[in-house]
């Protein structure tokens, strides 16, 4: 209300003159025509006698003084108590020139300071308001005191300004608490404060600090737009309901040692200017922190259900410590190295107690576990100790740099062999990506074991995700897991539909000889086939009938001489009767197994038997290779 308007009530009207022409703004005591302030002695005392506990009182626009007001709080102190009690109490736009006492006072109604202006200490330390309360747009010069106040109705401090320090030390609010827009220039204390309804503390400024410890948020507490420009303390506040942060400023600390969250925590676009450190916190709800900008060195350490980090922001270097929580990290923001780790043991405070995790069950996995990595630079990222099974990965920069410590688990393929359809398909295990289980289970007679899920990510953007991560773990010297992400890029290669059918041809066939040069099994049993094939063949064609029979031919020169043999050798023959015998056999056998090692057998052939030969000596060695290839690259350090 404007100060040259008139006010709304009937008013005082004292001091008029041409540079205030509204005057005095307090409202008509009953019966008479000035405010109680201007009021002549004899009236004053009049209207004061005829008051009786629990009386309401209307004195809206009213400059008290000190003597003034304990003479009103005197006329409506109760015998008994000795407290002053009053019904519905207006004080609206009021004025009090020196310290306002109403510590321990009842208001049994409607208490209204509305734009009231305190230019000494406010005191209702221990006071009750059993009615709605509303101090909206007051103005505290000096102290506030409501310390163990108890408001039993809905108590608005909308727009209200604490110049000095505001004492709501262990107070009670039973409906709802509206700090809406308001100012603290002074240091805010609400330690131990009870609110059994909603607080709402939007936009509201608190230019020192603020102390909820050990608070108790019963329903929803709303900070948003709130800005700390001193230290945040909520060490052990505990919010029941939903407790937003969402775009506050925290320029301090942001100390919130034990506090527990029973609700969601949405601290969505929050600042953290020098916060170094953020928790020990227990979430049973999701934890939102996307958006947030952390500005300096800090350790975050929560033990939350769902921990949300969607397009978050460290300008310095960071560490996230986890128990319980699911992780989106997708399309975060680092320009330092960051670290995400698994706690395996609870949380220890810095008194050197652990945190306590009564909200979760004690069957609980605390396991952490990476829901999304897209789009982050992981050439600063460290992961350790994470399950990484449903991780998506498809849209990570630099993934080749990841650097991944402790026990990190992939997501493994389906086992065992699927008979009921043709041809029938084995998988060996290996680790494999949670979005190729996605992409085959979406494939039309996909095998049971690929889990559906949401990743829409084909084989053409999951071979470049294959090859970084197996040089990631090839930089850790963690080859047995490289040759899974190389088997996992060749499958997807395999697949691809930017390759040519000649090369997709090759591939297939490096797959279904050696498993890409990694399942020995699979050389081994084709290298027994093949031998056993070459057995065959030999033994049905390649072998001699007979070792040929070597003869000697030459003529003596008439009247003696040198004499001069040529040597000569039948030629093989076809075998014909029975082939297989056990004496074919062990010469089958032999050549067989020189052609293995690329030595020749000297068996005697036949020029079928030779073309076998060849063939062997060509393929076996080449399966033999691939074998021992595939057994280096599984026991390889």
């Amino acid at each position: 209300m404007s100060t040259s308007e008139p006010p709304a009530w009937p008013h005082c009207a004292h001091g008029t003159d041409a540079a205030d022409p509204v005057g005095c703004r307090g409202i008509h005591v009953p019966g008479y025509t000035e405010c109680l302030a201007h009021l002549a002695g004899a009236d004053r005392d009049a209207y004061l006698a005829g008051l009786t506990p629990g009386a309401s009182i209307d004195h809206r626009g009213t400059t008290f003084t000190d003597s003034l007001l304990i003479a009103l709080l005197n006329a409506l102190r109760d015998s008994v108590t000795g407290h002053p009690r009053l019904g519905d109490a207006g004080f609206e736009s009021a004025t009090f020139k020196g310290d306002a006492w109403f510590a321990s006072a009842t208001f049994e109604g409607y208490a209204g300071f509305g734009a009231a202006t305190f230019e000494g200490t406010a005191g209702f330390a221990s006071a009750t308001f059993e009615g709605t309360t509303w101090f909206t747009s007051a103005t505290f010069e000096g102290d506030a005191r409501f310390g163990s106040a108890t408001f039993e109705g809905d108590a608005g401090f909308g727009s209200a300004t604490f110049k000095g320090d505001a004492w709501f030390v262990s107070a009670t609010f039973k409906g709802d608490a509206w700090f809406v827009s308001a100012t603290f220039e002074g240091t805010a204390w609400f330690g131990a404060a009870t609110c059994k309804g909603d607080a709402w503390f939007v936009s509201a400024t608190f230019k020192g600090d603020a102390w909820f410890e050990s608070a108790t948020f019963e329903g929803d507490a709303g900070f948003a737009s709130a800005t700390f420009e001193g230290d945040a303390g909520f060490a052990s506040a505990t919010f029941e309901g939903d407790a937003g942060f969402g775009s506050a400023t925290f320029n301090g600390d942001a100390r919130f040692a034990s506090a527990t969250f029973n609700g969601d925590a949405r601290f969505a676009s929050a600042t953290f200017v020098k916060a170094d450190q953020f928790g020990p916190l227990v979430c049973a709800g999701q934890l939102v922190l996307s958006g947030a900008m952390f500005g300096s060195p800090v350790t975050l350490s929560f033990a939350a259900r769902h921990l949300e980090c969607r397009r978050a922001r460290w300008s310095s270097t960071a560490e996230i410590r986890l128990r319980y929580a699911t992780v989106d990290f997708a399309h975060a923001v680092f320009e330092y190295p960051l670290t995400i780790a698994a706690e395996l043991d609870p949380f220890v405070l810095n008194d050197g107690r652990p945190l306590a995790e009564d909200l979760f069950p004690s069957a609980y996995d605390p396991g952490v576990r990476v829901a999304s990595l897209r789009g982050v630079d992981a050439a600063h990222l460290v992961l350790a100790d994470l399950d990484l099974w449903e991780c998506l990965f498809t849209g990570t920069v630099h993934l080749d740099q990841l650097r991944l410590e402790g026990a990190c688990t992939f997501n493994t393929a389906p086992p065992a062999v699927h008979w009921r359809r043709w041809p029938p398909v084995r998988f060996t295990e290996r680790r494999v990506l949670a979005e190729e289980h996605h992409w085959r289970a979406s494939q039309p007679g996909a095998v049971q074991g690929w889990v559906l899920g949401t990743g829409r990510a084909g084989p053409l953007q999951l071979a470049p995700v294959y090859r970084a991560l197996r040089k990631a773990f090839e930089d850790g010297k963690h080859e047995p897991g490289a040759a899974d992400f190389y088997y996992g890029e060749m499958e997807m290669r395999r697949h691809a539909d930017d390759i040519p059918r000649s090369e997709r041809g090759l591939l297939t066939a490096y797959w279904a000889l050696s498993g890409y040069g990694l399942r020995a099994s699979r050389a081994l049993a084709w290298l027994g086939i093949a031998m056993l094939l070459t057995i065959v063949l030999l033994m049905a064609f390649g072998l001699a009938q007979d070792t040929p029979k070597q003869t000697a031919t030459g003529a003596v020169p008439p009247g003696g001489g040198k004499v001069t043999f040529e040597i000569g050798k039948d030629d093989p023959q076809n075998p014909t009767g029975d082939r297989f015998t056990g004496k074919r056999f062990e010469k089958a056998l032999n050549v067989t197994l020189d052609s293995v090692v690329f030595r020749s057998s000297g068996q005697d052939l036949t020029t079928a038997g030779s073309y076998i030969e060849m063939t062997s000596r060509f393929t076996e060695p080449v399966l033999l290779g691939l074998a021992v290839l595939a057994i280096r690259n599984r026991v390889k350090r």
